[in-house]
């Protein structure tokens, strides 16, 4: 049983136990949900928005994942459900007077009691306006009670609307059944306002058909299509637009100035030899004939000093 000196094993030292998992620090966690963005996981800096499941994120993070959705890595998972800024609600947040450079200390604190939003106290915030407030200031300040109504809060069994209660910041209306999210709830709560969020979503107004699907659909059902309050444009006209009128006054003035130039170039071409006018030969005239020694070459030549000619007695000559 012994070793040198008499010592005993004890069980401790012959089983090893199997280690037991990491856990994640409960504090930082904390922390992280409250100082930081969701998104970026940088500090909280104003302004700063949430979305229907009361997370916090920055919004100029927001704005990016919104436009490029591969931005951030988990993107997707933590803020999927966020279609377009309209998903989002900018705070109303009243900041740590005076403020602190601890970044483990809350920027921002309740206006009534003035307790921190760091996760020590839970908080909620008015989803029409954006203010925040803490749970027990919120209860305190608002102790007005909902009429009866039914499983969404919207219509009393009566058939008459709720009762809407005020905003003791700002005085915006709100429901008390609906438009009060809670700031980073836990597991099942988030759940809760997921299943709130999707019955919102479902009661939006559904975007109506572009008129030419509109007219095509009721086309196809045998009704009368809606008759345009334009007129109808002939299918054999293929411009949108009429041909310019043209003013008598300029076409007349135009057809004499072309006249006239006409004219002076047939009187300047009489008075030509045939060698002078061989060399303003137009390209819409006959072609020359080409002989031998010109057929399929280009020579180069000067259009006033033609090669071959040479100038006797008034008149060019054959050289």
């Amino acid at each position: 049983m012994g070793n040198d000196g008499g010592s005993i094993p004890d069980r401790r030292d012959l089983v090893k136990n199997k280690p037991k998992a990491e856990q994640a620090d409960k504090a930082n966690q904390i922390r992280a949900l409250w100082l930081f963005c969701a998104l970026s996981k940088r500090p909280l800096q104003e302004p700063v928005v949430s979305c229907a499941l009361g997370k916090l994120y920055n919004k100029d993070a927001l704005i990016e994942f919104l436009l490029d959705k591969s931005a951030y890595g988990d993107g997707e998972e933590i803020c999927g459900h966020i279609r377009s800024l309209k998903d989002a609600k900018t705070l109303k947040l009243t900041p740590r007077s005076p403020p602190s450079p601890d970044a483990d200390v809350s920027k921002f604190v309740c206006p009534f009691n003035l307790k921190e939003m760091n996760g020590a106290y839970p908080f909620v915030y008015i989803y029409t306006c954006g203010c925040v407030f803490s749970q027990s200031g919120f209860r305190t300040v608002t102790r007005s009670t909902l009429s009866s109504s039914n499983g969404d809060g919207a219509i009393s069994n009566s058939g008459h609307e709720e009762q809407l209660d005020v905003c003791p910041q700002c005085a915006t209306k709100f429901s008390k059944a609906t438009d009060v999210i809670t700031i980073n709830p836990s597991k099942e709560e988030e759940e809760r306002m997921r299943v709130m969020m999707d019955l919102r979503r479902s009661r939006e107004p559904i975007k109506s058909k572009s008129k030419k699907r509109k007219a095509a659909v009721d086309v196809a059902a045998g009704d009368n299509p809606v008759v345009s309050k334009k007129p109808k444009e002939s299918s054999n006209s293929h411009s949108s637009s009429p041909a310019p009128a043209i003013n008598p006054a300029v076409a007349a003035a135009s057809k004499a100035l072309t006249n006239s130039l006409a004219a002076e170039e047939a009187k300047r071409k009489a008075g030509m030899s045939d060698a002078v006018k061989s060399l303003y030969h137009s390209k819409f005239d006959q072609p020359r004939k080409e002989t031998f020694t010109t057929m399929g070459t280009f020579t180069r030549v000067s259009p006033f000093v033609p090669p071959r000619f040479h100038l006797a007695n008034g008149s060019f000559q054959y050289a």
